[in-house]
Parts: C-alpha cells; structure tokens; sequence
C-alpha cells in the first residue's frame, strides 16, 4: 500500500523520488536488508550452531566485500567516468565479455528466488505440502505485486521499512534468549573453537571471496550507480560493519540452540523452544528478510534485461549520467537522470520482472537443495576478482576470457566432486572450499596480468 508508483524510467530503474536520489540512510539500509536475506540468516544460525561464535563471525566476514564494493565502484566512477558495471565490460572487455557477465548474474538472480521463497515455505509445511506451496505463492505474488508498482523506488522504500521491521524483530528474539543465559553472555562469547577445522576455513573463505563474489550480485553493484559517488561510498562503508553486526546477533540463536542441544535447522527448532509468540516473530524476521530480497532480485534483473541489454525495447538504450568527478559528487539532492526511456521503458521492465518470476518459482515443485546457490555461486566467480579489483589496468579482453574461464573451471570441478585432494590445504569442514578459493585466486590473477606480460614483451 506505501510502495509508490513508478511512471518514469528514473524512478522505475534509478529509485528517484521527486528527482531526489536514495539518500545515505536509504542506501544503507537497502544494502544490508537486502543481504539479510532468509537463507543467509538461516545459514547465520546454522553456522552458529554448528561451531558456535567462531560460525557467526565467518558468514558475517562476506561483509567485508561490501569496503571492497564500494571502495572500487566509487574510483571507477570518480576516476574512470563509468556509469555502470556493464558498460566498464563494454568498454574495457566488449560487448561478449558483457554478456557473459549478464548470463552470471541472471544465474544468481534465478537461485535467490527459489531459494529464498522454499525458507518462507518451510514455516508453513512441509516439502509435498499444500500449505508449503500456497505460502510461496501467496509470498511471491505480493512481494511481485509492489514491486512491480514502483520497481527500484518501491525496493528502496520497502527496504527502509524493513530494515526498521528487523531491528525489533532481532531484539525482541535476544531478549527472550538473554534469561534463559542468566543473562551470562560468557558462554556465547566462549563458544566454539577458534580452529580452521571448526569454523576458521570458511572465515578465510568468506574473506578471500570479498574481493569477487559482490561484483556478481547485481542487488549491491546496481546500488553503487544509484546517488552521488561520495554518498554511495559512504554508505558501502557503513553497511559493512552494520551488516556483520547483524549477522553476529543473529548467529546467537544458533549458539544457544548448542548451548541446549538442538538438532536440525537452528532457527526453527529454537524458536521452539522460545513457545509460540517467539516462533511467529521468526516467522516475520524471515518473510522481512526474503521479501527484501526478492523485491531487489525483481528490480535488478528488470534493469538488466531492459537498460542493460536493451531486451524487449525499441528505442534508443538509455544512457544513465552520473557525476564522475570528486569534485561533482558532493551533491546528495542530485538524481540520476534515464534519458531515452518511456513508458513503453518501464512497461517492458515490468513484464521482465513477471519473466523473472514464473521461472525463478519453478525449480521450488523440483525440490532442490535450499543451500546449494550461495555455494555454487561464491567458487565460480573468483575470477571476476582482478577483473574489478584492478579495474584501472587496461588489459586486453583475453585477460578477461582467461581469468573467469578459470574460476568455472575450478567451480564446476568441485561442484562435482573432481577437486584434487592434494590442492586442500587444510582439514575439516569448507577445507576443500578454501583449498579451491586459494588456487582460483592465484590462478585468476596470474592468467589475467599474463597477457600484458606477454604484449610487452
């Protein structure tokens, strides 16, 4: 009912509300919400039960990335003068290398879909269940059904409130917990042991894979383009201790679901143990938490498909103008302004975002692993890593060929199984992970300053 009505391209695409770009506490709260998603709070707890604090604090760390995001976007923007992820690509890289990048991104926007909405499904009933499916389809209609009324504008609005909802939800939760500690937060802060096996792999995982894994989320990057360079750097900074707080709150469920002995999925079994009011307020976290997901997943992959590929238009490609000097970006009541778009613009955004939907829901009645796309996606993409993070070396486009044909190859080798086991540097859970994230880095690095070496030779 308070999503707004988007008419034109800057408020559909861009989020503008009365030609005013996001300002820093929208854009913060956008970020982080739309990170909190319902598998990552899951996998917080999860995490949390499994190897206490030290679970909490390694999820938490892919917080990290949003420093780096943000660092690389504002210098490219302020120092490279470009207006958008893909047309750094176009530029540098061309029009295919653009388009592969697009196939990445669209693969990880169909996952957060599925895998978000089976989490909402899962408090409602179990996988076969009448009730499991209608709750996802009545959860996707209505997130649909905002979203498509005011695309960008109505996520960033939607993700104020709902950053605001999770605050209180958060507490609310901590202080059913706190009494039934004593109060005692010596045994949370004690648990779990600081060890690669027990935890210590993924927190180096989670680290090493912020310098490539916020480049393939199109929810964070197409924030970065949305106000003026300094308000957007300012915002990426603050959202990433923001973010890491939250997570760690969040894993304390987890810790004291270890603390008591639960088994199985931590959220739910602890809210259990809370009684029923506690259950129902897990239940709102996680509907906060996916609908602010997925409403981001709708608008992005409608801004990829139309202003980005230019798919389902007629006209000319808008071209998004942002200040790109220092000096200009100063300026938090300047919008980005879409000039070429139209109604028809916004028209095909919508129908994208419908698109989006209907294939995004189908793998939930295929029942597949609710965890399995974090995974999958995070070891694929190291190669994106030296493509952004030296972003200011001009190397020709088989840099770009050869470092992300890399990162699949290592990807799609422990995907199914094939990851030597002479590469695993460490033992316990996530050391095949780490093993494979070390080499893809090195590997990705190499073979992407490799051309340049040889040029100038």
């Amino acid at each position: 009912m308070v999503a707004p009505f988007a008419r034109t391209t800057a408020q559909f695409f861009g989020g503008a509300k009365k030609d005013r770009a996001p300002s820093t506490i929208a854009l913060i709260s956008s970020l982080v919400i739309s990170w909190l998603f319902a598998k990552s709070i899951t996998n917080g707890a999860n995490l949390g039960l499994a190897f206490g604090l030290v679970g909490g604090v390694a999820y938490a760390a892919y917080y990290f990335g949003f420093a780096v995001a943000g660092w690389v976007i504002y210098r490219m923007r302020t120092k490279g003068g470009f207006r958008s992820i893909h047309h750094f690509l176009e530029t540098r890289f061309g029009k295919s290398a653009m388009v592969v990048f697009s196939l990445l991104i669209c693969f990880r926007l169909f996952n957060e879909i599925w895998s978000n909405t089976m989490v909402i499904g899962s408090y409602f009933g179990g996988v076969g269940d009448t009730a499991y499916y209608a709750a996802i389809l009545v959860f996707t209609g209505l997130t649909l059904a905002y979203s498509l009324k005011g695309g960008m504008s109505s996520s960033i609005l939607t993700d104020v409130i709902q950053m605001v909802f999770f605050g209180i939800l958060i507490t609310v939760i901590l202080l059913a917990i706190m009494p039934r500690v004593d109060y005692d937060v010596a045994p949370i802060l004690t648990s779990g042991e600081w060890t690669l096996a027990t935890g210590g792999n993924l927190l180096l995982v989670a680290i090493l894979q912020s310098f490539s894994y916020p480049f393939h989320d199109p929810v964070m990057t197409d924030r970065g383009f949305l106000s003026d360079p300094k308000t957007t750097l300012k915002a990426f900074l603050w959202a990433a201790p923001i973010g890491f707080v939250c997570i760690i709150l969040f894993s304390v469920v987890g810790i004291y679901g270890q603390i008591e002995g639960v088994q199985g999925q931590a959220p739910v079994e602890v809210a259990k143990l809370l009684g029923g009011p506690i259950l129902l307020v897990m239940n709102f976290i996680m509907v906060t938490s996916a609908a602010s997901t997925l409403d981001s997943t709708f608008t992005s992959f409608s801004k990829l498909a139309v202003m980005d590929l230019g798919v389902g238009k007629t006209e000319a490609l808008p071209q998004v103008q942002h200040p790109v000097s220092e000096e200009n970006g100063t300026d938090e009541k300047s919008a980005p302004h879409f000039s070429g778009g139209s109604k028809k613009t916004v028209t095909a955004g919508r129908l994208a975002m419908v698109t989006i939907t209907v294939f995004g829901t189908i793998p939930v009645f295929l029942n597949p692993a609710i965890l399995s796309a974090t995974t999958i996606s995070g070891a694929m993409v190291a190669g994106l890593a030296p493509v952004f993070c030296l972003w200011w070396v001009k190397a020709p486009p088989l840099s770009f060929w050869l470092s992300i044909g890399f990162g699949l190859l290592c990807g799609f080798l422990l995907i199914f199984g094939s990851w030597p086991e002479y590469l695993t540097v460490s033992t316990g859970k996530y050391a095949d992970l780490l093993g494979v994230t070390l080499v893809e880095l090195v590997g990705c690095f190499g073979l992407y300053l490799l051309p340049m070496l040889f040029a100038r030779k």
